[in-house]
């Protein structure tokens, strides 16, 4: 009977692997937690290119699995000069949804509710895809918009498209993107 008991204390310390966290939303937006530096882009359509000017962004984690907050400053040019976005962001596991709270000087503040789902199977906690949509406006039109964020590794992609419903066209245009660098 010792010897069982003995093989059985022996099994139990035996280290094991940790297991992977759990991939889902929350899990993927916490990763995004640190310092991001990058590009802010917006597509020329008559060109048809991508022009970009260079953003840095830090995300944090407030602590609650919820609620992030995100700081984004970027040159506008001389006529506007260093501009800071500030959008405080609230995930609701039990709705699928986040709430953004965007503040930029000189603007009125804007509240938008998205409905967000993971795309696909995440590989990992840095290798995922969300995609967050609404009804809301763009350039004073009725539009669905989407946001479609790409986590590979140290990278960080967001593209806004939008479709416009004002017309009978089902048909998403990009907007804008930012493609951002984690700073180690």
């Amino acid at each position: 009977m010792s010897v069982a008991l003995a093989l059985l204390v022996g099994a139990a310390s035996v280290p094991t692997a940790a297991a992977p966290p759990v991939m889902n939303i929350a899990t993927a937006r916490a990763s995004m937690t640190g310092s991001w530096t990058g590009l802010l882009e917006y597509l020329d359509y008559s060109a048809n290119k991508w022009f970009g000017i260079p953003v840095k962004t830090v995300i944090e984690d407030q602590g609650d699995g919820a609620t992030t907050i995100r700081k984004s400053d970027f040159d506008d040019g001389p006529k506007v000069g260093m501009v800071r976005i500030t959008t405080v962001e609230l995930f609701d596991a039990a709705k699928g949804t986040v709430t953004t709270a965007t503040f930029r000087k000189g603007r009125n503040a804007e509240l938008t509710n998205y409905v967000t789902h993971l795309d696909g199977a995440a590989k990992d906690a840095t290798h995922w895809t969300i995609i967050e949509e609404t009804k809301s406006d763009d350039d004073n039109r009725p539009a669905m918009l989407r946001l479609t964020t790409v986590r590979d590794g140290d990278t960080l992609e967001t593209l806004k498209e939008v479709d416009f419903l004002d017309d009978s066209k089902s048909q998403w245009l990009k907007r804008n993107r930012t493609r951002l660098t984690l700073i180690k």
